[in-house]
């Protein structure tokens, strides 16, 4: 009895010590994915930012500008992709909404965005585009990979349109989560005008004709919790001016935009739980389960091995009485 026993607790062990490296090395990759069909939404605000005033064409102190930020999954288009790409693919459709004091719009500015649902790697497809105009990123944009590492990550800039890196600037404490901060500095940068105009009529080729040009810099940060890759914050110094041309009337520069954008406090407090919620179930896949199944299968091991020896122990040899037979008499 004892040896099938045994048999049975090596068989597990084996069992365990087989499923450790399987649930780290692939089941991780194949579950732990963007889904195709996510929707979410983010608020930032920037108090006491200076707004140019398109009637005037003069900057003011506005006391608060508001940008909306979605993200909706095209699942159609994220299936066609996956065909020809080889890999589960996401595409995201975003759209960056600005609007002043009054909710007048100060710019819409739509992305297409397509990446690997597990490592957040950029994916080329058709349809890859910023306000409508093709791109082909290069480097992560809003998500860092699960298990983000401690370095300098290359970061797409959709004002830009180009890649430059962002880089780890050490380990932090952010409402209770272990966080990497990470930044970006984008110096003044000529940059097009967003399709959508704030003004009736106006738009961005008449502006070209003036010979007014559009630049933008920025300093650009995010607290990134490490195990899912995910931002719980970030914020942006950010800075643009309309240079030169006919419509500032003789002046060299006007200041369009100035403010230092932070993400509302309902939103943080959202985003943080929601991180705290996903880092568990990504422990679960790389951590929790591997090392405990490893575990496991080391104690059934060890059971295995002191049940096999109990059983090949020799037995005490006792004496067993005899009974004399009874003398016979004639």
């Amino acid at each position: 009895m004892r040896r099938k026993a045994s048999l049975v607790l090596l068989a597990c062990a084996v069992f365990c010590a087989a499923l450790s490296p399987l649930l780290r090395w692939y089941a991780f990759p194949r579950l732990a994915r963007i889904p195709a069909n996510q929707y979410q939404d983010m608020v930032l605000t920037a108090r006491n930012a200076t707004l140019l005033d398109y009637g005037t064409m003069r900057a003011r102190k506005v006391p608060e500008v508001t940008i909306v930020q979605t993200l909706k999954g095209d699942v159609k288009a994220a299936k066609r992709i996956e065909r020809t790409a080889g890999r589960p693919v996401v595409v995201w459709d975003s759209l960056s909404y600005v609007q002043g004091p009054d909710g007048k719009m100060i710019s819409r500015v739509p992305e297409r965005y397509i990446f690997d649902a597990h490592s957040q790697d950029p994916v080329h497809a058709t349809g890859e585009s910023v306000d409508g105009d093709p791109v082909k990123r290069d480097g992560i944009e809003f998500k860092w990979p699960s298990l983000t590492r401690k370095r300098d990550y290359e970061y797409f800039d959709a004002q830009t349109r180009t890649t430059s890196p962002i880089h780890y600037e050490g380990t932090r404490t952010f409402r209770g989560v272990r966080v990497y901060y990470f930044e970006q500095t984008i110096p003044w940068t000529k940059v097009p005008f967003p399709k959508t105009m704030p003004v009736q009529g106006i738009t961005p080729e008449s502006v070209a004709r003036t010979g007014t040009t559009r630049w933008y810099t920025t300093i650009r940060r995010f607290w990134v919790e490490p195990v899912t890759g995910a931002p719980v914050y970030g914020e942006e110094i950010h800075r643009e001016e309309l240079r030169g041309g006919t419509l500032l009337g003789g002046r060299a520069k006007v200041t369009a935009f100035a403010g230092h954008v932070k993400m509302r406090e309902d939103y943080i407090e959202h985003t943080v739980a929601l991180v705290k919620h996903n880092r568990t179930l990504v422990l679960m896949l790389t951590s929790y389960l591997p090392w405990g199944s490893l575990a496991l299968g080391i104690v059934l091991l060890a059971l295995s091995l002191w049940l096999e020896a109990r059983t090949r122990r020799p037995r005490d040899a006792t004496p067993t009485p005899t009974d004399e037979p009874d003398p016979v008499g004639a």
